[in-house]
């Protein structure tokens, strides 16, 4: 009598378990409470035993979606955004959470074309504006971007991820004195380490090294770990005149990634100037076999191999040098010598011809043009 009693009460109860789980509010309460605990598994499963129930259901459908980006499955969440959107009256939240799968997926055609739809709805939704923006530079058309973003900047002069993509938009599309100072103004707005180096480099290249050094030190500070920025800072100092700060920043750069070109390039230079000449060889060498067509390296390796008495091959390889950059001075000078040491007094007479030449060419030109 008592076993039929306790099999009984076993069937009831589990018949109330299995209610409470099948129970749709209960389900999207667990699943919700889940998601918001980091639970993102349990949530995509609650959401999805709730979906069997009510189809229909959009909240559950918007919640799942972002469950599944969360994890990086972006195509599933993708399917699930749209299937909710027919039945949104306002779209616009899905739309961004849309874009964003996409984004994050890497599918940028389709990520800008709804940050589009909902720019053109929302106008004054910054972040769809930011996001279109960030997706037309990177589609190679910045010129769109900076100038959709640029009437909206008085409004927006005190949000760092705007002025950071206007800036972005700008150097993408060849105005990058004007992007500068927007990088500048978004790394001290947001603390950016990422915009200060952005603009630090875009300086470099500038040839403005004591501004571009100024923001790289900070980006140093800010964020010491990005990738490439230890190179930077060395670069900048070292064309500041800061050898002895150069490199340790150049021997960071090579901790991170023994492979880094310009790491190996500038450090192995910097060695060659101490006349630090087997330590200079190990990181020239490699620099030239990261680039074999790289004319700086083969130059830089060339100086080495004449200075330590290896005049013929310093000579080939300054002889291909000038082949791909005849205008430039310094590896005539140095093959001019070379032709000499190497008893090539013909070859001599010529390059110091070439040297003549280059020479009046340059002090016709005057300074700076």
């Amino acid at each position: 009598m008592r076993w039929v009693f306790f099999v009984a009460l076993l069937a009831s109860f589990s018949t109330f378990s299995w209610a409470q789980q099948q129970n749709p509010d209960r389900l999207l309460n667990d699943a919700i409470r889940a998601q918001q605990s980091g639970d993102y598994q349990l949530a995509i499963t609650d959401y999805r035993k709730l979906l069997e129930l009510r189809p229909d259901n959009v909240e559950a459908k918007v919640n799942l979606g972002a469950a599944l980006s969360h994890v990086g499955r972006f195509d599933e969440a993708i399917t699930i955004y749209r299937s909710a959107l027919p039945s949104l009256a306002n779209k616009n939240m899905v739309l961004l959470d849309l874009g964003l799968a996409y984004y994050k997926k890497g599918d940028l055609t389709n990520a800008r074309e709804q940050f589009a739809t909902l720019h053109q709805a929302s106008p004054g939704n910054v972040q769809a504006a930011i996001l279109l923006a960030d997706t037309e530079a990177k589609q190679g058309d910045a010129e769109s971007a900076a100038s959709m973003l640029a009437p909206l900047e008085d409004a927006n002069a005190k949000n760092p991820d705007f002025e950071y993509e206007l800036g972005f938009a700008m150097i993408k599309s060849g105005h990058r004195r004007d992007g500068v100072p927007r990088l500048e103004k978004a790394g001290e707005l947001g603390h950016s380490g990422d915009a200060y180096m952005l603009a630090g480099a875009t300086l470099m290249d500038l040839n403005e090294y004591e501004q571009a050094r100024h923001d790289l030190e900070i980006a140093l500070q800010l964020a010491p770990k990005m990738p490439g920025l230890q190179t930077l800072v060395g670069t900048a100092r070292d064309k500041t005149g800061d050898q002895k700060n150069a490199e340790p920043a150049f021997r960071a750069a090579l901790q991170e990634n023994a492979n880094d070109f310009e790491a190996n390039l500038y450090l192995g230079a910097l060695l060659y100037k101490r006349r630090q000449m087997e330590e200079a060889k190990v990181y020239l060498d490699r620099a030239v076999k990261l680039k074999p067509a790289d004319v700086m390296a083969r130059y830089e390796s060339a100086m080495l191999k004449s200075t330590s008495g290896n005049y013929e091959e310093a000579a080939k390889e300054l002889e291909g040098v000038v082949k791909d950059n005849p205008d430039w001075l310094e590896p005539h000078v140095e093959l001019t010598s070379l032709y000499y040491k190497l008893h090539r007094p013909e070859d001599g007479a010529k390059e110091r011809a070439i040297v003549e030449q280059l020479t009046a060419a340059q002090q016709a030109k005057g300074p700076g043009k």
